[in-house]
């Protein structure tokens, strides 16, 4: 009787199996770059790397963990690799925002006669981001007609996605291929939809929204969140209210509307209401109180959030953080330090960014210096917040010395870190150092000079008087100049009595801004300065016909005692305003005692 030999399965074999399988499953899904090292070291060990169905996961895995080059070196020790490691790699490209290199693996794909699949193409789409994309998306739309891959709704489905990012001409072609398509699934319909509502075009997206055989809870979302980005909370209220079920997501973008609306009493409502909370609904409506400077409010509802043992991820800490910084409510933003403290969280470099711009912007910049010594990694982000903080202080020597610092444990400067240094000689009248910056950024930092920057250096000049120097480098300018140059140019022409050069000015600013009565002050108080009385009447006449002539009233804001007192010109709501208008009469009394003469301008 003849014997059948039976290849025996070894424990290598089965321990190689297993591992295969315990570890990859969710491999593609992990962005925990030391977890995905870890696995990567298994797999080399188990002489894994080359397998085709462990490579895409691994390259996938090292894409979301931002570490291109190393999916990069995965697919490049594959000997064979299949379409599903060039998909891979095409993808990793695309998520890390380099649209050049996900083109390269596709060329390189077709060079080596690799037939795409329906995995291909919309992968390659999400690299096309923007308008100027338009005509590589319609190369594409090409090849996947003559591929014959179109009759997979997925890939439609994509070009559809990628068209509706590419301004009125994309929006139009992707409407033209979704009246096309004979058969739409629901993504079809909400692609559509979403792409309507990012474009603004609310009444045609509802008009499909209408027509929709089938609603889920993503159209019904995307309508939502379309009428709360444009402002209109009537009709998103009512659509809210006809919702069949509604989920966090749909709480969340009520809650958020309401906010930017500035109408905080309703989204407290919308928030008490909902039955769910999550940190994103708590952070909202906290962030929503701190720009209102509500100090009280934002204080007690992060207490409660830290009562329901939520923990407040990055995300959380930074929002609420930055909206401290534009209203300047510290006690809360040091609250929220404190918890950080508290609870022994490592504080990520993002998070005490945050914090170093919120102190620094509410004037606390011992604080600010504090956390940014105790960063274990900056990052340049770490460097332009403090710097900038030093720089709308007036601390110009001190921001010169930081960049100094900077540059010498070896990070590199960028755009915005050159706005900071210039703004920071601007402020403290560092006019050398400041030319020295701005004619050396290009060759020394390879930074090229932008609207920011010779807005910055308009400043600079026009505080020291070069006014000439500064109409020299505005004619020099590669692009058109702005209104807040100009504008800037105008207020150093009246600080420096420049009649002339302020009627210059003005001849191109109130055609950029014909409605600013800011304006028409500022040039009418240049010219009665100068005795040109004739002008002085003919920019009121101006002034009159294009804004009525109301000039708005100067505010000012502090905060005390966890809350913040908004004052304005003239303003007498605060309950104890005769006390404060004594109090500026003693002041202007004293004064007076030591020489100070006020010079009265409309």
């Amino acid at each position: 009787m003849m014997q059948i030999s039976v290849p025996l399965r070894t424990p290598t074999w089965f321990s190689r199996r297993r591992l295969l399988e315990e570890k990859l499953s969710d491999l593609h899904k992990c962005s925990n770059l030391e977890h995905v090292k870890q696995i990567h070291a298994q797999i080399l060990k188990a002489d894994l790397h080359q397998d085709l169905y462990v490579a895409p996961k691994l390259i996938a895995a090292f894409s979301l963990s931002r570490q291109i080059l190393s999916a990069v070196n995965v697919f490049n020790q594959i000997p064979e690799p299949n379409v599903h490691c060039y998909n891979a790699l095409i993808r990793a490209h695309a998520q890390n925002s380099q649209p050049s290199h996900a083109f390269a693996v596709f060329f390189e794909m077709q060079r080596c006669e690799m037939c795409p699949d329906n995995f291909t193409y919309p992968y390659l789409l999400k690299a096309c981001i923007g308008q100027s994309w338009l005509p590589v998306i319609q190369m594409i739309h090409s090849h996947i007609e003559k591929t014959g891959l179109y009759s997979d709704i997925f890939v439609p489905n994509a070009l559809i996605d990628s068209y509706s990012k590419c301004g009125p001409c994309g929006l139009t072609a992707a409407l033209n291929l979704f009246t096309s398509m004979e058969e739409k699934d629901i993504v079809t319909w909400n692609s559509m939809i979403g792409g309507l509502t990012k474009a603004g075009e609310l009444e045609k997206a509802y008009k499909l929204f209408d027509e929709m055989p089938v609603r889920d809870m993503v159209s019904w979302n995307t309508m939502l969140d379309g009428y709360t980005k444009k402002g209109d909370m009537d009709k998103a209220f009512k659509l809210f209210e006809k919702m069949p079920e509604r989920n966090i997501i749909s709480w969340s973008t009520m809650v958020w509307g309401y906010c930017k609306a500035g109408d905080i009493d309703m989204a407290r409502i919308m928030f008490d209401k909902s039955p769910a909370k999550n940190i994103i609904l708590w952070t909202t409506l906290i962030s929503g109180y701190a720009e209102r400077g509500l100090v009280r409010e934002a204080s007690t509802l992060y207490e409660q959030m830290e009562e329901t043992r939520l923990k407040p991820d990055d995300a959380t800490m930074i929002s609420i953080l930055a909206a401290c910084a534009e209203s300047g409510i510290m006690c809360l933003g040091e609250k929220i330090h404190a918890s950080i403290n508290r609870s022994r969280y490592k504080c990520s470099t993002k998070v005490s960014n945050a914090l170093i711009d919120m102190y620094a912007k509410c004037g606390c910049l011992e604080a600010a210096f504090d956390v940014f010594n105790g960063i274990g990694k900056k990052d340049v982000v770490s460097w332009n917040a403090m710097l900038q903080g030093l720089a709308v202080h007036g601390h110009g020597k001190k921001a010169l010395e930081l960049f100094s610092r900077m540059i010498h444990e070896e990070f590199e400067p960028d755009k915005f870190t050159l706005v900071g240094l210039l703004c920071a000689c601007s402020h403290a009248g560092l006019v050398e150092e400041g030319r020295k910056y701005f004619y050396s950024m290009e060759k020394v930092y390879g930074i090229v000079p932008e609207i920011e920057h010779y807005g910055c250096m308009m400043d600079l000049l026009g505080r020291g008087g070069h006014l000439k120097e500064a109409f020299a480098l505005l004619h020099s300018m590669p692009m058109e100049p702005n209104a807040k140059i100009l504008g800037t140019l105008l207020g150093a022409c009246r600080m420096h009595n420049a009649a002339d050069l302020a009627r210059a000015v003005s001849v191109h600013l109130l055609k950029l801004e014909p409605s600013d009565v800011g304006n028409y002050s500022l040039l009418s108080n240049i010219y009665a300065q100068a005795g040109d009385w004739t002008s002085v009447a003919d920019v009121r006449m101006q002034m009159k016909r294009h804004t009525g002539g109301q000039k708005p009233s100067g505010a000012s804001s502090i905060e005390l005692e966890q809350k913040v007192y908004d004052f304005t010109v003239l303003d007498r709501s605060h309950p104890r305003s005769d006390d404060i208008y004594q109090m500026i009469d003693r002041l202007a009394h004293d004064l007076k005692l030591v020489g100070y003469a006020p010079v009265v301008e409309e």
